[in-house]
């Protein structure tokens, strides 16, 4: 009975799958592109940030709400593969205003949580985690922790002895497990990690003096880990086309975005905020597939 059930459910896949390729035109046994909607290969938006940073240029600060798409094969239960973000962008501004805004941001979202969805919360606490709002209440009123990533890499190192699963050296991109360590653990208050290593950050990311490092900056909160994640882009042309090729990019669809610095630009920054993640801080919920009504994540589109 398991081989026959087996045996259905197998070619209801391939049916399906068969349903879902049919449509696309074919051309020397490759997708023929050119048919495509765009009359070329296109992807889903990851964010929309650089679009928005042209709008920041024009009109100063400006921000974005909408659908993002990660083709991340993490299974996490602090990832997905669509999900909602807020990504603000400033202008006529640098690092240190990035990490200000960001923690201001934060503490408003916790203060207006605590003042216009008390009830909302009270049922949290009561049924689900009771350590919500003296969580809320506590990073609404206490100044985020600064560190680099080079001084958090050194505090990581020092308590090895707790078993990290992701071991931990200079150049990583920090796990959750480390994030949540020095906000729960070490500084018991949210944390803000600055300059991180350039090789692990995108290229768009102001290069700093030492040349190893970018201008970029993650908000760490208890619970969650990263919340925030932003950086002050890089306005300086010569060096933003040396980043473009050095990750092995081509220049010519970035040809616009280069636009902005090709006549003079203005320092500017911005970040992203996870909307379900904050959803998942706030509420104490363990698991970002139950925070948002239709979750999508590796395996799972047809929803």
């Amino acid at each position: 009975m398991f081989q026959v059930t087996t045996l259905i459910n197998e070619a209801e896949r391939v049916s399906d799958k068969a349903e879902l390729t049919q449509g696309i035109p074919q051309k020397d046994g490759k997708i023929d592109y050119g048919q495509d909607f765009f009359g070329r290969q296109a992807f889903l938006t990851a964010s929309g940030q650089l679009q928005v940073e042209t709008y920041a240029c024009a009109v100063s600060n400006v921000y974005t709400l909408g659908p993002t798409f990660r083709a991340e094969n993490s299974h996490t239960c602090r990832h997905l593969a669509e999900f909602w973000m807020v990504e603000p962008e400033i202008a006529f501004a640098d690092l240190k205003d990035d990490m200000n805004c960001a923690e201001a941001y934060v503490k408003f979202m916790c203060h207006w949580l605590l003042d216009k969805c008390l009830d909302d919360m009270e049922f949290m606490a009561k049924n689900y985690d009771k350590t919500c709002i003296d969580r809320l209440r506590m990073v609404a009123s206490t100044p985020f922790e600064r560190v680099s990533y080079t001084e958090a890499v050194e505090l990581l190192l020092v308590a090895e002895g707790t078993k990290f699963e992701k071991a931990v050296e200079w150049g990583i991109d920090l796990a959750s497990e480390h994030e949540r360590y020095l906000t729960e653990v070490k500084f018991q208050k949210p944390v803000t990690v600055y300059n991180y290593p350039k090789g692990i950050k995108a290229f768009y990311m102001r290069v700093n003096d030492d040349l190893n490092t970018v201008a970029a900056m993650d908000v760490l909160v208890p619970k969650v880990g990263e919340l925030i994640g932003g950086s002050q882009r890089e306005e300086r042309i010569d060096i933003i086309k040396d980043r473009i090729l050095e990750m092995g990019l081509p220049l010519h669809p970035y040809e616009w975005y280069l636009d902005l610095r090709h006549f003079g630009t203005v320092k500017h920054c911005g970040f992203g905020l996870g909307f379900e993640k904050m959803i998942l801080f706030a509420t104490g919920i363990d698991n970002i597939r139950d925070v948002i009504p239709f979750p999508r994540y590796p395996g799972r589109a047809d929803l």
